[in-house]
């Protein structure tokens, strides 16, 4: 039988530019030998202060859609006092506010149970941090 607490750490290469990344088919595959078919919960958790975990429809816009809102609340200037890093760099440390760094989700017969157009995605605004870790882990 499988444990019932399993985790293990994603390395994801975002590179030079803002970015949303979906990490659905990651989860799928660690669920695959992690739930071994069981209900549980998924936690998924970026351990960065400049990125977020993030439910949303990916492929159809709405990726871009997110970058271009945190774009408008969140202008990459030099309003930010926090100013170490790229112009605007600032602004990447309050995004964790708006997308926090974990998502706690459903796991149904070792499937998420996420909707028909949910994703769980990885969303980087830090350009100065091409690469990132993901922790996924199962408790069921």
């Amino acid at each position: 039988m499988p444990d019932a607490f399993t985790t293990r750490v994603l390395q994801v290469a975002t590179g030079t530019r803002e970015r949303v990344v979906d990490l659905t088919a990651d989860c799928e595959a660690f669920l695959r030998e992690a739930a071994a078919g069981r209900d549980g919960l998924l936690n998924v958790f970026t351990p960065h202060a400049t990125a977020g975990i993030a439910v949303i429809e990916t492929g159809s816009g709405s990726d871009d859609d997110l970058l271009a809102t945190l774009h408008t609340l969140l202008p990459a200037d030099d309003r930010w006092q926090h100013r170490h890093g790229s112009p605007g760099h600032g602004r990447d440390h309050v995004l964790p506010a708006l997308v926090p760094p974990h998502a706690t989700l459903p796991v149904i017969d070792g499937h998420l149970a996420l909707g028909t157009w949910q994703s769980v995605c990885l969303v980087d605004t830090n350009i100065s941090n091409v690469n990132r870790q993901v922790r996924l882990s199962f408790l069921g």
